[in-house]
């Protein structure tokens, strides 16, 4: 196949997952929620299930009036929303879904990830900070404290399995997985869905946003689809955190039949971390912030730092 054309392929089967899958894990939120707790809203849209809730969303925010106010840095207010589509659009490429199933096969795709995926939460700081209202921007500074905490305990279970698997490539630590990993990176698991919750701002760690104490956060001037590109950003920010999870923790495309059902068992097993994701929200109550911090640094980071040291000793022990 002609160099060109592979590109143009793998480009758009990116681009069309990216802009199917953070909608299918929105609607999976809306039913997930409704059960847990009761709400009967959700399941009228549209008559069966409430199908069309998704829909019905989407057409309240385009019917919205798109307001900029008068006091907010215009350029910047206006290209916050589109920072965190595209940050993890770019990180969604470097995900394999096979050995030869992906968007780009970048040497240090983890690094590259890990890198793109932090910009997202920089477009909710410019948010913050660009739109003129004392409550936008304590939210962006929440939001900036937040990302410091809990980055760093995320990138050192990363490097753990970067460690162990000899390779900065996602496809690489991909095909050096094995089944052990489960029990001897289990606590790195823990800690990076802990921390990915956090650095998506997701309840129980949305202090950024906290309705009851900053009305919306840094969103609170946000109106129509610029307030819906950031919802979008969110669910596009879980797709890539649990398939990066997956692909860490168990394996990527690693599955029980041929190799060519890799894409499955990665769909799979990312529904499944998506899903917990959701579950955590309905199951747990909005932390203070000192509590926020407090989990990151006496909690995350000295188990993080525990499994980078365990994962190095056993890597020089068995080479």
């Amino acid at each position: 196949m002609n160099e060109y054309v592979e590109i143009v392929i793998r480009s758009v089967c990116v681009l069309a997952a990216f802009l199917v899958l953070p909608l299918v894990v929105g609607q999976t939120e809306h039913k997930v929620m409704a059960h847990m707790q009761g709400r009967l809203g959700p399941m009228e849209a549209g008559g069966f299930h409430g199908w069309a809730q998704l829909i019905a969303d989407g057409v309240k925010f385009v019917q919205k009036e798109d307001v900029v106010p008068l006091a907010a840095d215009k350029s910047v207010f206006r290209l916050a929303p589109a920072l965190g589509i595209v940050s993890y659009l770019l990180a969604l490429a470097v995900i394999p879904f096979g050995s030869d199933f992906f968007g780009a096969n970048v040497p240090g795709g983890l690094v590259w990830l890990l890198a793109v995926s932090g910009i997202g939460t920089l477009g909710t700081l410019m948010a913050g900070w660009s739109s003129g209202n004392k409550y936008s921007l304590l939210g962006g500074m929440r939001t900036a404290a937040q990302l410091v905490s809990y980055e760093l305990p995320l990138i050192l279970v990363c490097a753990s399995f970067a460690i162990a698997a000899g390779s900065l490539s996602m496809v690489g630590i991909a095909q050096a997985w094995n089944p052990w990993w489960l029990i001897w990176q289990l606590p790195g698991a823990i800690v990076f869905l802990v921390a990915a919750t956090a650095e998506l701002q997701r309840p129980p760690f949305d202090m950024p946003v906290a309705d009851s104490e900053l009305v919306m956060g840094p969103y609170t001037e946000y109106t129509g689809l610029r307030f819906a590109l950031f919802l979008l950003a969110e669910y596009a920010g879980i797709v890539v955190m649990s398939f990066l999870l997956a692909a860490l923790w168990l394996g990527a495309w690693a599955g029980p039949f041929s190799d060519s059902l890799g894409w499955l068992w990665m769909l799979i097993k990312g529904g499944i971390f998506a899903f917990v994701i959701i579950w955590i929200r309905v199951a747990w109550p909005r932390l203070r912030e000192d509590q926020l911090q407090r989990v990151a640094w006496l909690g995350l980071v000295p188990i993080a730092l525990l499994q980078l040291a365990i994962t190095a000793v056993g890597v020089v022990v068995t080479s």
